[in-house]
């Protein structure tokens, strides 16, 4: 008689939807180093450098014990259900961190050598910045809250940093500096909101898939946007994450979500994947193409709608994460002149 592999491959679907690990250990922290560069595309412009360095906690137990969104008599049903629906209520089975975050970008337009301003071109613009974030998740899902502050113009030290770098390089220095935007006080409040659409298949000797989505959007006075995207992950061992991110807003993924991450294995586990993700964006406020706030500076008019194509690989070896992904990412104002193109590293560590 013919066997059919069908109920097999659904029940074992069904399986790895339902079910997942235990939370990490309560005392785990994971530090991740970011670093963004048009160099490994042979360019300088447009988006031209980025470095991130974060934070994340042990889970913070002690929300278990509060009392702010218990159920409540006086509550009626939908009061609740809304309650129940808060991803920093007492439910039992989500993990809650904080995540800490300081990092600097830099701006440039295509043409560095000019010291006059480009009036069509892309502004020069730094920012310099620092994050407190809130993570409540589960395997399958990873809500943050962000509070994202910094400075821009001179104080961002933008210019300091490419010319310390074009210097180490041997490089010739950017000479239109002088026309960044001002100094500016700016922030934004971000939610996101990532899940994993298709939790960990396991199609054999180790080989899984999985994929996971997001959507979220800030406000603020340095950006305001709302975007969505996608990412797909292939390879061995997959890790319990939220995938690799590029440098954005609550874009700290790296955590572990439960204790089948390969991080956590007894010996040192190992993992090897690649992935592709897709994401977009429709801006409403850029402040490094829209210009100051509160203050005239130099502007131009942005795309109002960006989208970023990402291709990369990751591995884990013990409780090191290492990630490279190439982005390319669709105009940003009108008139500039091609798409952008960057590569990306990661390093994180849980520990």
């Amino acid at each position: 008689m013919r066997r059919t592999r069908a109920p097999a491959a659904a029940a074992l679907f069904l399986f790895c939807t339902a079910a997942h690990a235990a939370p990490p250990p309560q005392e785990s922290w994971t530090f991740t180093g970011r670093l963004e560069n048009d160099l490994f595309a042979d360019t300088d412009r447009f988006y031209t450098n980025g470095i991130k360095l974060s934070w994340v906690s042990p889970d913070l137990q002690w929300f278990q014990d509060l009392d702010w969104f218990k159920r409540d008599a006086r509550l009626n049903r939908w009061g609740n259900l809304l309650v129940d629906a808060l991803p920093f209520s007492g439910d039992p089975e989500r993990q809650r961190n904080l995540a800490l975050s300081v990092g600097q970008m830099m701006y440039t337009p295509r043409d560095i050598e000019r010291e006059d301003l480009i009036v069509d071109d892309r502004p020069y613009a730094g920012w310099l910045y620092g994050s407190v974030a809130f993570h409540s998740k589960t395997y399958r899902v990873l809500d943050t809250f962000e509070i994202q502050a910094g400075l821009t113009g001179p104080w961002s030290l933008a210019e300091n940093a490419q010319d310390l770098v074009h210097e180490l390089r041997g490089i010739d220095k950017a000479r239109g500096w002088d026309n960044q935007i001002d100094t500016e006080l700016a922030f934004a409040l971000v939610y996101d909101r990532k899940y994993r659409i298709l939790p960990r298949v396991d199609l054999g000797s180790g080989l899984g898939v999985d994929a996971i989505g997001y959507a979220g959007g800030a406000l603020g006075t340095a950006f305001t946007y709302a975007g969505a995207g996608l990412e797909t992950r292939l390879g061995w061992n997959l890790p319990a994450d939220f995938g690799s991110a590029l440098i954005r807003p609550a874009g700290e993924t790296n955590a572990p979500a439960d204790t089948a991450d390969p991080r956590y294995a007894a010996a040192g586990g190992w993992s090897f994947h690649v992935f592709a993700a897709a994401t977009g964006r429709v801006v409403a406020r850029d402040i490094f193409l829209d210009g100051n706030t509160f203050s005239d500076s130099h502007n131009v008019d942005k795309e109002s709608v960006v989208g970023d194509l990402v291709v990369g690989a990751s591995a884990i070896w013990g409780r090191f994460k290492l990630s490279y992904a190439q982005a390319w990412r669709t105009p940003e104002f009108e008139g500039q002149d091609g798409s952008q193109q960057f590569g990306s590293v990661s390093l994180s560590f849980t520990y």
